[in-house]
Parts: C-alpha cells; structure tokens; sequence
C-alpha cells in the first residue's frame, strides 16, 4: 500500500512530487532544503543551523508516516560549498551519532535558490 505525505509547498504541486513515500516498509524523503512551508529561509547563511533544520523536517515527515529517526539507513546530503562540511556534519551527527546511517556528501554547482546551501534525502526502512 502507498502513502504520499505532503507538506504543501507549492513545490510540490508545480514539480508533481510528495514530501515522503511509503510502500510498505520503506519510506523515501524527498530532497529537502531549509526552508519552511509557508516559503521562509531558516539559518540563511548557515549551513550548520540549515542542515538542523532540514533534519528536524526529516524526522517529522517519517514520523507523520508511522516511522522514527532510528530508521533511517540512508542520507544523501548535498551542499553548495564543501567547505561547509565539518558544519553539515556536525548536524548530521547530532541526529545519527548512533545510528551511523549510510552517507553520501556531495557538493553540487548549485541549488533553485542561492540562500540553501544544503538540501538532504532520507531513506528509512520501519521494522516494526
């Protein structure tokens, strides 16, 4: 059975994607950047309070589908500066010290807005 969660970003009508997916026990978190849903920039130079924020909106959506943080096994993050990485992985750390899931970070050429500099994907697989 599949489970679309919107956020209700005009995003997501314009570009036709969900804020999450789940078929069965997997769920899929769409590239997410900071930013609230109204359209508002949260930590507008700091890729450190971004990637926080941006985490914090990960976890809702997996908890909106019936999932935690524990259950994610992998994150793809991509920043605008690699120089940002030790503040990106701060953060990252700060969700998943124990968790240490599957990682990818990669710096991109750049992102639809200037003021992101960090967008993250999520994949999490719910066990129980």
């Amino acid at each position: 059975m599949r489970k679309n969660l919107f956020s209700g970003t005009k995003w997501e009508d314009q570009m036709g994607y969900s804020r999450a997916v789940k078929i069965g026990n997997t769920i899929e978190v769409s590239g997410t950047v900071s930013v609230t849903n109204s359209g508002e920039i949260v930590g507008e130079n700091d890729a450190y309070l971004q990637t926080r924020f941006i985490l914090m909106r990960i976890q809702n959506a997996l908890e909106s589908l019936g999932a935690n943080i524990e259950d994610v096994i992998r994150t793809r993050v991509y920043v605008k500066n690699m120089a940002d990485w030790e503040k990106v992985g701060k953060a990252h750390q700060e969700f998943f010290s124990e968790i240490k899931p599957a990682n990818s970070l990669i710096a991109v050429a750049g992102m639809i807005d200037e003021s992101y500099l960090v967008e993250i994907e999520a994949s999490a697989v719910v066990l129980n």
